[in-house]
This record gives structure tokens, C-alpha cells and sequence, in this order.
């Protein structure tokens, strides 16, 4: 019998289509005629010999082999730019500063990382874990080539900076408590806030939807490090609000009006640049990273729904 060979610009146009949500609007990623891409789509599934979509309402779905399928090109065609961008700047030299929220550094760094350094080994990172006003002064001052940052995506007060920054997602905040001791809010108490050193714009919006809803409220722990909240959330000190990225196991979001908690905003995630014409290396490493949190985003409300 012989081997299936996927075609690799099929497999691109099947992870457009299903990360856009409209293979028209795959089409125009990938540079195609709508009839063209559903042509693409119609071969990869003779090629898979069994149907990777179902009907769900108006729309599609994928089918259980059509998630698997999905796993395996994007795995591909990842590989295959990697290689691409490897083959052409193995020998770039340079150095890029990078500056993240804790939020990301073990569901996005590894990965950044892991594929830009085997792209490109001559070249060195500089990772910095932050909070916002750091890394906005940060890159603000010319500290940092790249800072992953939340808020509005203006350009920082002050700031060298004069590359707009580029939105990327805007996830919603959620309350946060143990996955293991019981969560109970007492309404003739003050609710316990497990929260940063202020400032910190989760605080100000938990503390604004909180006094909106005339609920009475505290600040229980306090903490530098986005792990000393997790600790406290886990020991069952209070609640604390961030998003979904990066839980670990010990929390858990509290679903809809659990509680009685009210509910909260979104937050912008937005990419900074330093001032100036970015390099093809630092334009490459931010496309990683953009990729990256894009996708984690996908994966953490996913697993949320």
C-alpha cells in the first residue's frame, strides 16, 4: 500500500480555515480563490478517507479525526517555516531582549524560545519575567527589543517608543479561588482579595466591579510574584482575578455568578516594540510570540467552555 503524503500548502489552508472560521477567509491568507481552497479541503479528506468536518448548525465542526488531523498540521507546517526560516538565517548573529508577564513564561517562553534558538543558534535572547510598569519602562527607555504587556495597546507616557504596538488578544478577567478547599462567600463579610502589589490593573478592576456591585471587600495577601498569588488562591486565603492563561492545577475560575461574584472585564494583550525599524530577527521572533499567545489563548478559553 502506498504512503499518504499530505500536501503541505493543503494542510496550511485546512489550519487557516479552521483557525478563521471561514474558508473564504482562508482564502485570503493564503493567497487562493475560496473554490481553490475548498478543492484543498475536499483532497485532504480523500487523502485522510474519512471526513474531517460535520454539520453543526449553520456551520462546521470538526470531527474527532478532523481534531487529530489538526494537531498534525499544525505541527507541519510549523515545522516546515521553521525550517525555511532556519535554512536562510543560520548564520544571523544578534541579540534580542524580550520582556514578558509571568502569566506566560511557562506556556509561551519554552515554546518561543525552543523554536527561534533552533531557527536561528548564533543568535542570543534575553528573557525578562516582569510586571507592566517595568516593561514598559523598560521599552519605553530602549531596555527591551519586545514586551509582552497588558492594557490598552498605546504607546507608553513618556516613552521612546514610537512603533504602535499591536494588539493581540483580549481575554476576559475571571475570580480565581482553590481547587481544593471549598469556595463560600460571606455577603455580611468583606470578600478576601488575594492580589499584586499595587498597581495592578487586575486589582483596580476587581475593586471597581466589587464597589459597583456594593459588595464590601479586603485585601487578605499581598504579593510581588504572580506564584505567591497562586499559593495564597490555593491555600484558600480569598480570590484573586487574572485570566486564564497559565493556570496551574491547585485554582480554578469560578463559573458565571458563583458566589455572587459580579462579573468582570476583558484585558487587552498587546506586543511593544522598541522605537525604530525592527530587525528581521526581532519581526521573526515577534511573530513567535504573537503565534504563541494567540494560540494559547484558543487553548485556555477552549478548555474553559
Amino acid at each position: 500500500m502506498a504512503q499518504t503524503t499530505f500536501d503541505l500548502a493543503v494542510l496550511r489552508s485546512f489550519v487557516a480555515g479552521v483557525d478563521l472560521g471561514s474558508f473564504a477567509k482562508a482564502a485570503d491568507r493564503v493567497g487562493r480563490s475560496t473554490s481553490a481552497v475548498s478543492a484543498q479541503i475536499h483532497k485532504l479528506e480523500e487523502q485522510a478517507g474519512t471526513p474531517l468536518f460535520r454539520k453543526s448548525g449553520r456551520g462546521l465542526a470538526l470531527t474527532d479525526a478532523g481534531e487529530v488531523m489538526l494537531n498534525y498540521a499544525r505541527r507541519l507546517v510549523e515545522l516546515n517555516d521553521e525550517a525555511a526560516v532556519a535554512v536562510r538565517g543560520v548564520d544571523l548573529e544578534g541579540w534580542i531582549r524580550l520582556g514578558m508577564q509571568e502569566d506566560f513564561g511557562e506556556i509561551v517562553l519554552p515554546d518561543v524560545l525552543g523554536r527561534f534558538a533552533r531557527a536561528h543558534p548564533k543568535v542570543r535572547i534575553e528573557a525578562r519575567v516582569a510586571r507592566n510598569t517595568e516593561l514598559l519602562e523598560r521599552i519605553g527607555g530602549g531596555q527591551l527589543d519586545l514586551a509582552l504587556v497588558w492594557g490598552a495597546a498605546g504607546a507608553p507616557d513618556n516613552s521612546q517608543a514610537s512603533n504602535l504596538p499591536e494588539p493581540i488578544a483580549a481575554p476576559p478577567m475571571r475570580w480565581i479561588a482553590s481547587s481544593t478547599v471549598p469556595w463560600h462567600f460571606d455577603a455580611d463579610e468583606p470578600l478576601p482579595l488575594i492580589a499584586f502589589d499595587r498597581p495592578c490593573l487586575f486589582h483596580s478592576a476587581a475593586a471597581a466591579a466589587l464597589d459597583r456591585a456594593g459588595i464590601k471587600w479586603r485585601v487578605a495577601f499581598t504579593s510581588p510574584s504572580l506564584s505567591g498569588l497562586w499559593a495564597a488562591a490555593a491555600a484558600g486565603l480569598g480570590v484573586t482575578v487574572r485570566t486564564s492563561y497559565g493556570l496551574p492545577s491547585t485554582v480554578r475560575t469560578l463559573d458565571g455568578d458563583e458566589g455572587g461574584l459580579p462579573a468582570l472585564p476583558s484585558i487587552p494583550l498587546a506586543l511593544h516594540r522598541a522605537a525604530g525599524k525592527g530587525s528581521p530577527l526581532v519581526e521573526r521572533l515577534a511573530s513567535l510570540v504573537v503565534e504563541s499567545v494567540r494560540e494559547a489563548h484558543v487553548s485556555s478559553e477552549t478548555a474553559l467552555a
